[in-house]
């Protein structure tokens, strides 16, 4: 390689001068990355061979709290715009054979070729540097990806529980899906919240959307259903499907006098607030209602 070395020129000086060499070199390293480069700047505005440059000359200054620092801001960003992996590890690994690469171009420039103690100690310090790069990399990304997951799951969990007032005291609570402990657990804590708050004297419940409730699901809302009576509002259960009664028959188990059931959503809305609307026009007028 035509490199360029002055002499008593330090590492950190000798990479700069030669960037454009060492750009070259890492290229021909990264071989599947190489040609997604314009596509994660595009993506990200993440631009791969600055940011190495920059990592490289960080190692060899044996810059451990810019390192970490570094490191964890390029973990929230492939985290946050979703780039695979697979490349930031092919790239780094490139960065750390070009380096040495690099390295050992310098003892030869610089006639300081060192013994094998010394070789290995700066080999120690070089390593561990990538080694700290790559795992606070790792723990920012994963904690960016648990912290958006975990905001989606709060969303959803609310959007799963859509309670929608009709009247200043009574609201409906239209269900869909499958209702295992954990949304269940999720229902009771909205459902307690929305009554507190809404000061809903009537919440009508309508199951028609259920395809599955499990044992512990449907003793869960035997006890949501006590815990709407103590806060001194009535439930109204519309549309049990055939299954899941089946189960509550199996259970031995009967709202009784815990709420009032009708067949439909049609009926309780007919008979609580004297509301005559077609089956398939339900929802979508009770939504109208809401705007």
């Amino acid at each position: 390689m035509d490199l360029t070395y002055q002499e008593n020129m330090k590492i950190h000086d000798f990479l700069v001068a030669n960037k454009a060499i060492f750009e070259e070199n890492l290229l021909n390293e990264a071989v599947n990355v190489r040609d997604k480069i314009d596509e994660i700047h595009y993506i990200g505005n993440i631009n791969l061979l600055k940011n190495a440059h920059k990592l490289v000359l960080l190692f060899v200054d044996e810059d451990v709290d810019e390192v970490t620092r570094f490191a964890k801001q390029e973990g929230v960003l492939w985290a946050k715009f979703s780039l695979t992996l697979a490349f930031k590890l092919e790239w780094l690994q490139a960065i750390r054979r070009t380096l040495w690469r690099f390295l050992r171009e310098y003892d030869i420039h610089s006639g300081q070729i060192e013994t094998n103690d010394q070789f290995y100690e700066l080999e120690s310090r070089i390593n561990d540097l990538v080694d700290l790069f790559l795992n606070s990399f790792f723990i920012s990304y994963s904690k960016y990806k648990d912290e958006l997951i975990e905001a989606q799951r709060k969303m959803v969990d609310n959007l799963s529980v859509p309670i929608i007032p009709i009247t200043p005291s009574v609201c409906i609570l239209p269900l869909i899906g499958t209702i295992d402990t954990y949304r269940a657990s999720i229902i009771e804590e909205k459902v307690l919240i929305e009554i507190g708050k809404l000061r809903i004297q009537t919440l009508i419940m309508d199951l028609s959307g259920i395809a599955e409730m499990d044992h512990e699901a449907i003793k869960h809302f035997l006890k949501l259903l006590d815990a709407i009576s103590m806060m001194g509002a009535k439930s109204v259960i519309t549309g049990l499907r055939p299954e899941i009664v089946r189960e509550m028959v199996k259970l031995d188990i009967d709202f009784g006098s815990k709420a009032d059931t009708k067949g439909s959503l049609q009926m309780a809305l007919k008979d609580y607030l004297n509301m005559d609307i077609p089956s398939d026009q339900t929802i979508s007028s009770i939504n109208l209602m809401t705007q």
